[in-house]
């Protein structure tokens, strides 16, 4: 089964080799027929502490790395 990439801005880099990363999606609502965005956080590995927040990155799933992380930034 190939693995999920979602596109998201980095909304903390506080954590070692962690960063959090906000993931929006919009849709229409199926009554109303207007456009709900709906944004999610995850957390995801960061190797070299290299990205920042405010950041636009891709996150990948991956095996878990710890209790919380699932997802592994991939470079961009």
């Amino acid at each position: 089964m190939p693995k999920r990439i979602l596109n998201g801005v980095v909304t903390s880099d506080q954590n070692a080799q962690t960063v959090t990363v906000s993931v929006e999606r919009r849709f229409k609502h199926p009554l109303l027929q207007k456009t709900v965005r709906k944004s999610k956080k995850y957390r995801a590995h960061d190797e070299k502490n290299t990205f920042k927040v405010g950041d636009a990155v891709r996150i990948q799933e991956c095996p878990p790395k710890s209790k919380t992380k699932r997802w592994e930034v991939i470079a961009e």
